[in-house]
């Protein structure tokens, strides 16, 4: 016979969750402070042949055989079972470091984003979006198609008045100053980009929103989970910028600030193997970036205990945003002659165009991934909420 003090050391195991155990003979083991969602009874000292190697399978035996009893969220005892079966999945990454530093992202962002305000705005919409547009008709502008990027992202957050809302990556500011706006959010939106962070500084400051958005010179891996917690977080083409050995990272540090079961939104371009980045990407366009394969991120997230809710691919959306990108930089070639030389206009012509052409090929993807930290029950059961005017 298994004596209790073999059972006491294994429960002591289900360290999740508030339940108790009554013993054959009245003894009570109790785990948690509060007050225990279950309780399982064991009518009898369980013999060897009673143990199985597969936890699951001991006790839906044992209540098969009348050998314990279930009282209670049968909820509760599958989260305590999955936690406790899953524990070195689920934590995997709990103690990851990062390995490219922030000195080094800080240098490689500087490279691209503060090439000057001045360039982007030229073939940019008005809200100086770097990132896929959204389009509804064919006939969609610009820029309405990124204020409606800006409405997608944001109503599949679910947001509600008065949460708290992290914008990593926020870039010139307006998905902030949107979330703001519209959806009545205090939002904290950070970049590494000086260039970026003057600009959206500016118009917060500009539209009287200096109360609800704060814009940051900080490095999310520099976020501290003893300062900041968030209800929501959304991170737009930031992503591709963090690295293959930094990813399980990156996940670690959101999960640190974002409350469970709070939502997070990621829009990035992945690719559909893994691999290594394009060389002439890697030294002309984007030093240090890494476009991670869907299957890579999947199994990142849940290592790291986030559940995908929704996944959609805006493929057609970026190779459309792309191509008008690359006509208002052809029609403004003049006025970038004026900041640059014929060899950068070259390069940057070929970046928007073949960058079009390989989203129209496959070659890559943009996605958006709606995760929660940990599971949420209380979210919409379709995702009708995101269409609604």
């Amino acid at each position: 016979m298994l004596s209790k003090i073999f059972l006491k050391s294994m429960f002591k195991k289900w360290k999740n969750g508030d339940y108790r155990v009554i013993f054959w003979d009245k003894e009570v083991y109790q785990n948690g402070t509060k007050t225990p969602k279950f309780t399982i009874k064991i009518n009898r000292p369980l013999k060897l042949s009673d143990i199985k190697k597969d936890m699951s399978l001991t006790i839906a035996e044992a209540y098969m055989d009348k050998i314990i009893d279930i009282e209670g969220s049968m909820d509760e005892v599958a989260r305590v079972l999955y936690l406790q079966t899953n524990y070195e999945h689920l934590h995997k990454h709990d103690n990851a470091m990062p390995i490219q530093q922030s000195t080094k992202e800080s240098a490689n962002i500087e490279s691209h984003y503060d090439l000057g305000n001045d360039f982007y705005s030229i073939w940019l919409d008005e809200t100086l979006s770097y990132s896929c547009a959204y389009f509804k008709t064919e006939e969609d502008t610009l820029h309405q198609a990124q204020l409606q990027k800006l409405d997608h992202t944001l109503k599949k957050l679910d947001l509600k008045q008065g949460e708290k809302l992290l914008d990593i990556g926020c870039g010139w500011g307006y998905l902030s100053i949107r979330a703001a706006q519209e959806y009545h959010v205090d939002v904290l939106g950070i970049t590494i980009s000086q260039e970026q962070f003057k600009a959206a500084s500016k118009r917060v400051k500009d539209m009287g929103l200096e109360d609800r958005v704060t814009i940051k010179l900080l490095n999310y891996q520099d976020l501290d989970g003893m300062h900041y917690r968030f209800d929501k977080v959304v991170s737009v083409g930031m992503f591709e910028h963090v690295g293959k050995a930094n990813l399980p990272f990156y996940f670690k540090k959101v999960k640190e600030v974002l409350k469970v079961g709070g939502m997070f939104l990621l829009h990035s371009i992945l690719c559909c193997f893994e691999g290594t980045t394009n060389a002439w990407i890697d030294k002309y366009i984007f030093p240090g970036g890494y476009l991670p394969s869907l299957r890579e991120v999947i199994s990142i997230m849940s290592e790291s205990d986030f559940h995908l809710v929704l996944a959609e691919s805006l493929r057609l959306h970026y190779a459309k945003t792309l191509d008008i990108w690359h006509q208002n930089f052809l029609d403004n070639q003049d006025k970038i002659a004026q900041m640059y030389d014929q060899r950068f206009i070259r390069m940057w012509s070929l970046y928007l165009n073949s960058c079009a052409s390989a989203f129209r090929v496959g070659s890559v993807d943009l996605y958006q991934l709606l995760l929660t930290h940990s599971v949420d029950n209380t979210i919409p059961l379709t995702h009708e909420y995101i269409y609604k005017s």
